[in-house]
């Protein structure tokens, strides 16, 4: 573990999780907060402690290091996390394997497969093979440096380019089986290649490795049109990965906005055209965690699809879901019923932009929508216009905005204002209704126990004068007693109390306690924490007394009925004893601010 302990101390958290999260400093503690990766949420639960440096989401209770992170938002096993974080921080790894298990291998064969794919590609594009994908990129506008910035290629057709270096490599044949980029015969003779004759763009992850491709036929006989990586593999999953999003990540931080668009060659146009916050989905209709991904990264969407019916469709189920998400929404409809691609071919990088910046809030364009899928002449009809644009309606937040725009919709759509504030109204009652019953979320930890369990981990002097004290009696009733004991082992054992060093030694459940307690901590000195730490004991110590003075009280009463005089007498000689102990330190007053 000494090389684990080594790496997570050398990286900052806080610059690991911020390339996949907008993270907002609070206080001068070092914690940030953002929108949780891991669960959807409209305001921000996750915490970041870049002192201790853990994170902890106080709406899903998802917690964890650095490697924890890595593991769960890039769907990484611990040896794969521990080398991506090591290589990219240019920390050498050690020369042994421990770090390595079937499930890492098979993930490492794949990386390397798509990795050796698209060399192959982009070497097949630039030959003689693809004369042809060259000649319709040229057609398109797509120029030497978008070609080598999005890594284009092309897949050559005799099915057997990939078999063959594959073949040389010596992968297995579960390795293959696994890949979605060969296929085995029905007849079992061997593998053939899935892409031919295809313009290749390759998919990554959001760590920037490639991890499926999109392939466009060259030819009107070859169908489907896009050939897509199958939608699951140990590395792909194509419901959570969105087109551009390693490139487009900064600038949709930087901008807060991101452009959604439909294809490949939408998101080549619109990036070469300066505007680096485009992304799209992966072959597939947006889904609910793309728009999870999106709101990690910004609050502002411009939904650009194309401006067919079915990219008209799509943009309508894309609105409600980005609104689900909590998310500001707007839709740019281009003129000419050219899509993004087109429009900057067409009348340039410049225009684009400027329709970009000028692209109207969702609900125009929903209205505009209702008034052509709905008979506008009959009250039916408005009626049915009127019911398709409430749900979006209400997810207006400002209450005043969401009135202004309900009388809009009334002259808009020519209803009758009274029955669009009756409406309303009966939504508003629909939605406090609860739909089922929310969990309640963890009882905290006792104050004391926080306290404690912080000035432990800040001060090495509040650990060598409180821990011993902290007994089995006093500490016996504590939820957070493992973490007491494993800091005391730490101590006897002389290997250094280190935050890292203790939560890795900790119980999945007490690790979640710890940080829990840990997460808002603002202990900022030596000797704030150890008189906090003094304090508590004198609480602990005070409150034990009183349990002692309790329990001889009752063996007072109990030998006085029994009529055992001897025994009644010696209990009130050590009950005065310890009530005396009790007046000289019983000043717990310097602690109730705190504890309560």
């Amino acid at each position: 573990m000494e090389f684990v302990e080594q790496l997570k101390s050398s990286i900052d958290i806080v610059k690991v999780i911020g390339e996949y999260v907008r993270l907002k400093r609070v206080g001068a503690t070092g914690r940030y907060v953002g929108l949780c990766p891991f669960h959807q949420e409209k305001s921000g639960s996750f915490s970041v402690n870049q002192a201790r440096q853990f994170y902890k989401c106080f709406g899903c209770g998802v917690g964890g290091d650095v490697l924890k992170f890595v593991q769960e938002i890039d769907g990484l096993t611990f040896p794969e996390a521990l080398k991506m974080l090591a290589e990219k921080n240019g920390i050498p790894m050690p020369k042994r394997n421990d770090y390595a298990d079937a499930d890492s291998k098979l993930r490492g064969a794949l990386f390397e497969m798509h990795s050796i794919a698209t060399e192959i590609f982009q070497a097949n594009l630039r030959g003689p093979h693809g004369a042809e994908a060259r000649s319709y990129l040229s057609k398109r506008g797509i120029g030497a440096e978008s070609i080598e910035t999005f890594q284009l290629g092309y897949s050559e057709g005799s099915g057997q380019a990939l078999v063959r270096m594959f073949g040389e490599r010596q992968f297995t044949r579960e390795q293959l089986d696994a890949s979605s980029l060969v296929r085995r015969r029905e007849d079992g003779s061997g593998y053939f290649d899935v892409f031919r004759g295809r313009l290749m763009f390759p998919i990554h992850n959001e760590s920037g490795k490639a991890i499926g491709f999109g392939g466009r036929a060259m030819r009107d006989q070859d169908q489907p049109k896009y050939l897509n990586s199958g939608g699951e593999t140990p590395i792909y999953k194509k419901a959570s990965v969105l087109y551009n999003l390693h490139r487009a990540r900064n600038a949709m931080r930087q901008t807060n906005r991101a452009v959604l668009v439909e294809g490949y060659m939408d998101v080549i146009g619109v990036y070469s055209a300066g505007v680096k916050e485009v992304v799209a989905s992966c072959g597939t209709a947006f889904t609910v965690p793309q728009a999870g991904v999106i709101h990690r990264h910004s609050d502002h969407v411009v939904v650009n699809f194309d401006p067919d019916r079915a990219g008209a469709d799509a943009s309508e189920k894309a609105i409600r879901i980005l609104l689900d998400e909590g998310m500001h929404v707007k839709v740019l409809a281009l003129d000419g019923e050219l899509d993004p691609d087109d429009y900057v071919k067409q009348n340039g990088a410049d225009a684009y932009r400027a329709k970009l910046d000028r692209a109207s809030t969702y609900f125009h364009w929903l209205a505009d929508r209702a008034r052509l899928k709905f008979d506008m002449r009959s009250s039916d009809g408005r009626m049915e216009a009127f019911k398709f644009l409430l749900p979006s309606v209400q997810q207006i937040g400002d209450k005043l905005e969401r009135a202004a725009i309900a009388n809009d919709v009334a002259g808009y759509l020519g209803v009758d204002a009274g029955l669009v504030l009756e409406q309303f109204k009966k939504a508003a009652t629909d939605r406090r209704a609860p739909a089922k019953p929310v969990q309640k979320a963890p009882a905290a930890a006792p104050a004391i126990e926080r306290i404690l369990i912080n000035a432990m981990i800040a001060s090495a002097e509040a650990r060598a004068e409180i821990l011993p004290l902290l007994t089995a009696d006093l500490i016996g009733e504590f939820a957070s007693r493992e973490i007491f004991e494993t800091l005391r082992h730490m101590m006897e054992s002389g290997s250094g109390v280190t935050f890292s060093g203790l939560d890795a030694r900790l119980s999945p459940e007490q690790q979640s306690l710890l940080h829990d307690m840990t997460a808002a901590d603002d202990i900022s000195d030596d000797a704030e924490s150890l008189e906090l730490a003094r304090a508590c004991l004198r609480r602990l110590e005070s409150g034990e007394l009183r349990r002692r003075i309790d329990e001889l009280r009752a063996r007072v009463k109990s030998a006085e009925r029994e009529g055992q005089v001897e025994e009644a007498l010696a209990w009130m000689a050590e009950l005065a004893q310890l009530e005396k102990e009790v007046k000289r330190n019983g000043r717990e007053s310097s602690l109730a601010g705190v504890v309560h």
